[in-house]
C-alpha cells in the first residue's frame, strides 16, 4: 500500500486553498490545526464519528468533498477530536462551534515527538499499536539497569566526544571487567574518555599503507570522528537522554537518546576519509577492522556494533574481516550486530552474512516530515524534505529545457547532472530534477537556481531526507509526470515549496512500518541455505548526534554546524539492535551470543500497524528475505521462552558442510556432513531442494521450569513442511529438546516461497521463517 493517500487529504486542500490566493499574506496561508472536543462516549461508529467532524468543516468549507479533503486525522478511539487543514480565519470560526473545546495550530516547531522516535515507535509497535500500553521500554531498561554494567565496542569514523549524548553525568564506576585504553592523539585526549565513553582507539596502518600519510586536514588522526557516521551509530547504541534535540530547523524535535542509555560504549575508529585526488569518499581496510576486533575481544566488550560492510553484497568469509573477526569475538559470547547493506532492492545483495552474528535490515518508522509542492495550476505534488527554509513561490522549470546543449544525451537528459544546467536560463528558478539528490541539488545551486524539485530515487514511499544549501523537496516517484505534464504545458509555470510538516502514526492507507528501499536484500549470495538478514530495525531517517566538524550536507561548500543529524541506511537500523542486545545482555549475562541472536529473530513482528505482512516502500508484501524474522520487539525479546543456542564448533560444523572448514584447521571435519541448512538456526534456509530433506533444530528452555509447547507451521506454497515431534515437554530451565524437520516438494520449485513455523506453550510464541530458494 502507499504512504501516498495518507497526505492526499492535506495537499489536496492546500491546494485548493493557495490556487484561491497565492499572493495571500504568510499568515493567512493554511496550517494544520487540531480542533479538540474531548473524549467519546462510546456510543458511535467510526463512520459515524467522522460524520460529526466533516460536519464541523462542512459548514465553514461550502461543500463535503472539500470538508473531507482537508482532514488529516480523524482520532476516533479515546480522544475526540481532529485535524485539518484551515485558514486562520476558519480556525477561529470553529472555535466557537458548539463542542469545540480548543483550536490550535500544530506547529512543527513547538510540536515534540520522541527522538529518536524510533524508541517510542518500537515501544508502540510491541504493544499492538495501543499507546496505552506502549510502556514496555521503560519496564526493560529498569530490568536491564539502563545497560549500565555492559560494554559495547563501535568499530565505525570515531565519536564527537563533547556531544551531550556522552556525557556521564551520575553513572556508576566503570565495569572492572573493562580493560581497554583511551588513545590520544589530534584534538583527542584522555580527558574526552569518561564513564560513558570508557575507550577510544584507532587504526590507520592499513590506511596509510595504502593512501599516505594521512592528510590532516581531511580527517583527524585520532579516534575523533570527522564525518558524523561513527557519532551517529554510537549515541543510537546508547547515549544519554538529551531533552529538546532537533536537526537542523528543528525537525524531529524532542529526547535524543540510545537504546541503552546507560551502556558503557568504547569507540574503535576504523574509516577515514579518502583524499579527493584519490577518489574522495571514505574506506574501512579490511587490516584496520581486523586488528580493531582483536584489541576489542582483548579489551573486554560484551557487544560489538559494526555498520560497516562490502560495497558490493556479500564477500566470501576468508576475505571478510569482519566476518573473520567477528567469528573470534562470538567465540567468546560477544554479541555482534552488523548492517545488511544499502543496495536494495536488488535481490541478493545483503552482505555480512556469516551466521554467527546478527544481520540487520532497515525499515521505517511512523513519522513523515511532508513537504508538499504547490503547482501554480493547483495540483500538487507529494514531497517530503527534511531542509529547513520558509515558504517560497518561483518560477519553475524542466532541467531538460535549460541545458546546455551537447551536455546530455537521451539517457541523461533532465537529470540535473553537474555542470549540465545552463545560468543563463535557471538564474532565480526553481529546477524539477527527473531524479535527485545531494549532487543534483548542488547543480541546481551552482547554475543559479533558488529551489530544487527532486524525483525521489527509489520507487515508492521510501524517502531519504537531505538539508540541501537551498529550498529543496523531494518528490515522490509518481508524482512526477504532475510537474513534467505541468512545466510542458503552462507558458509561465511556479511552484510553491512549503516547509516540512512533521506527521506522526501511521494510517489504513499509509502502514508502517515499511521496508527501506535501499535495505539489501537475499538470498545470501554465500550460502543460501543460511537465511540473510535476520531482523529489520528502524533505519530511514533516524535522528541520533552528529560530529559538529562534519557538514550536514558532508560536502565542504556546507558552512552549517548541528549536533544532531537525520540519516538513512542499515548502518542506523544495526545499532538499534545492538543497543537492544546490550540490555537482553544485561538481564541475562550467562546467555550466548546465539541465545540473545535468537531471542531477538524469534520474538520480532512481521506485521505492521495494520496487523498485515510489513509491505515494501511500493506497497509490495515483503518477506524473509527483506526482513528475516521481523521488527525488533525488545521487551519480548528478554523473556522469549525457547532459544536455539550454536556454540564455535557448530559454526566450525557448518562451514564444514558449506565451504569447507578453512577459518580454524584444528577442527576436522566429519566424513559425513550434514546440510548447510542443519545448523542450529532460528530460521530455516533450504535452497535447490531436490526431493525431501530433513534437518535438526534444538531448542532450550529459558523460561519456566514446566513447560508444554505445540507447534504451528504455515506451509511455503508448493511445500509441505513437518515437524518431529510435534509438542515439546520441558520439566527444568535449562532443559533442551530436539526436533526433526522435514521438507518436501509438492510441484517442481520456481522462484523463491515463504512459510513459518511457531512453537508455543501460550503465553511465548517463538517463531522461525522458512525460506526455500530455487537459484
Amino acid at each position: 500500500m502507499r504512504m501516498k493517500s495518507h497526505f492526499i487529504t492535506i495537499v489536496f486542500c492546500l491546494a485548493l486553498l493557495v490556487n484561491t490566493n497565492v499572493s495571500s499574506a504568510s499568515s493567512e496561508l493554511p496550517k494544520v490545526y487540531i480542533v479538540y472536543l474531548g473524549e467519546h462516549a462510546g456510543d458511535k461508529t467510526f463512520q459515524e464519528i467522522e460524520d460529526v467532524h466533516h460536519s464541523y468543516l462542512h459548514s465553514i468549507k461550502g461543500s463535503r468533498e472539500e470538508a473531507k479533503a482537508c482532514v488529516v486525522y480523524s482520532y476516533k478511539n479515546v480522544i475526540n477530536g481532529f485535524s485539518a487543514v484551515l485558514t486562520p480565519d476558519e480556525a477561529h470560526k470553529i472555535s466557537g462551534m458548539d463542542g469545540v473545546i480548543s483550536v490550535f495550530h500544530s506547529d512543527p516547531r513547538e510540536s515534540r515527538p520522541h527522538t529518536t522516535r524510533s524508541w517510542d515507535f518500537i515501544s508502540l509497535l510491541e504493544a499492538n499499536w495501543d499507546v496505552t500500553q506502549s510502556n514496555s521500554r521503560e519496564q526493560l531498561l529498569n530490568q536491564a539497569g539502563y545497560g549500565q554494567n555492559v560494554v559495547v565496542g563501535v568499530l565505525d569514523s570515531g565519536v564527537w566526544p563533547e556531544s551531550e549524548s556522552f556525557n556521564d553525568v551520575g553513572m556508576g564506576p566503570i565495569p572492572s571487567t573493562w580493560k581497554g585504553i583511551c588513545e590520544t592523539g589530534d584534538a583527542f585526549n584522555s580527558s574526552h574518555c569518561n564513564r560513558k565513553l570508557v575507550g577510544a582507539r584507532y587504526y590507520l596502518s592499513g590506511y596509510e599503507a595504502v593512501y599516505g600519510t594521512l592528510d590532516q586536514t581531511i580527517d583527524f588522526r585520532s579516534p575523533r570522528d570527522i564525518s558524523g557516521h561513527g557519532t551517529h551509530t554510537s549515541s543510537t547504541v546508547g547515549g544519554r537522554n538529551v531533552p529538546n534535540a532537533a536537526s537542523l530547523g528543528g525537525l524531529g524535535v524532542g529526547n535524543a537518546t540510545g537504546g541503552a542509555p546507560l551502556v558503557r560504549l568504547a569507540i574503535y575508529k576504523v574509516c577515514w576519509n579518502i583524499p579527493e585526488n584519490q577518489g574522495g569518499r571514505s574506506t574501512c581496510m579490511d587490516d584496520d577492522m581486523l586488528a580493531a576486533f582483536d584489541d576489542a575481544i582483548a579489551d573486554g566488550v560484551d557487544v560489538l556494533s559494526v555498520s560497516i560492510g562490502a560495497r558490493n553484497g556479500s564477500r566470501p568469509y576468508t576475505r571478510d574481516a569482519i566476518a573473520i573477526g567477528s567469528l573470534h569475538a562470538v567465540k567468546r559470547n560477544i554479541v555482534v550486530a552488523c548492517s545488511a547493506g544499502n543496495l536494495g532492492p536488488t535481490p541478493s545483495t545483503v552482505s555480512n552474512i556469516a551466521p554467527w552474528f546478527i544481520t540487520v535490515g532497515a525499515s521505517s518508522i511512523d513519522r513523515v516530515f511532508s513537504s508538499p509542492v504547490l503547482l501554480g495550476n493547483g495540483i500538487v505534488a507529494e514531497g517530503q524534505s527534511i531542509t529547513p527554509f520558509e515558504t517560497g513561490t518561483y518560477p519553475l522549470v524542466y532541467a531538460a529545457n535549460v541545458e546546455i546543449p551537447g551536455t546530455t544525451t537521451n539517457l541523461t537528459t533532465g537529470l540535473c547532472r553537474n555542470g549540465t544546467l545552463s545560468p543563463e536560463l535557471v538564474v532565480g528558478k526553481a529546477v524539477f530534477c527527473w531524479t535527485g539528490d545531494t549532487f543534483q541539488a548542488l547543480e541546481v545551486q551552482r547554475a543559479g537556481g533558488v529551489a530544487a524539485v527532486l524525483g525521489n530515487l527509489y520507487p515508492g514511499v521510501g524517502v531519504i531526507g537531505r538539508p540541501y544549501l537551498i529550498p529543496g523537496t523531494v518528490v515522490l516517484s509518481d508524482e512526477r509526470m504532475k510537474i513534467y505534464n505541468y512545466t510542458q504545458t503552462d507558458p509561465t509555470p511556479t511552484a510553491t515549496l512549503t516547509p516540512a510538516t512533521t506527521l506522526i502514526g501511521g494510517t489504513t492507507n499509509s502502514p508502517t512500518p515499511f521496508m527501506a528501499p535501499f535495505s539489501s536484500r537475499g538470498p545470501n549470495a554465500i550460502e543460501p541455505n543460511i537465511l540473510k538478514p535476520d531482523i529489520t530495525a528502524p533505519g530511514l531517517n533516524i535522528l541520533a548526534a552528529w560530529s559538529e566538524a562534519a557538514p550536514p550536507l558532508v560536502i565542504p561548500s556546507d558552512n552549517r554546524v548541528t549536533k544532531y543529524q537525520l540519516a538513512s541506511g542499515t548502518s542506523m537500523s544495526c545499532p538499534h539492535v545492538a543497543g537492544v542486545a546490550a540490555l537482553i545482555k544485561a538481564i541475562h549475562p550467562d546467555w550466548s551470543s546465539a541465545a540473545i541472536r535468537s531471542a531477538l529473530m524469534t520474538t520480532a513482528n512481521s506485521n505492521n500497524n495494520l496487523g498485515n505482512i510489513i509491505t515494501d516502500a511500493v506497497g509490495n508484501i515483503a518477506t524473509p528475505f527483506q526482513y528475516g524474522g521481523g521488527h525488533i520487539q525488545p521487551s519480548k525479546a528478554a523473556d522469549p521462552g525457547l532459544v536455539y543456542d550454536a556454540s564455535y564448533s557448530d559454526y566450525l560444523l557448518f562451514l564444514c558442510s558449506s565451504i569447507g572448514n578453512v577459518l580454524d584447521t584444528t577442527f576436522n571435519c566429519p566424513t559425513t556432513l550434514p546440510s548447510p541448512s542443519n545448523l542450529n538456526y532460528p530460521s530455516l534456509a533450504i535452497a535447490n531442494l531436490n526431493g525431501v530433506l530433513t534437518v535438526e533444530r534444538t531448542v532450550t528452555n529459558v523460561g519456566a521450569g514446566n513447560a508444554t509447547y505445540t507447534v504451528q507451521i504455515v506451509n511455503p506454497q508448493g511445500y509441505t513442511v513437518g515437524i518431529s515431534p510435534p509438542t515439546l515437554f520441558f520439566n527444568a530451565t535449562g532443559e533442551k529438546q530436539t526436533f526433526n524437520i522435514t521438507v518436501q516438494a509438492t510441484v517442481r520449485p520456481r522462484g523463491n516461497a515463504f512459510g513459518w513455523y511457531v512453537w508455543s506453550d501460550g503465553i511465548h510464541s517463538v517463531s522461525s521463517p522458512i525460506a526455500m530458494s530455487t537459484v
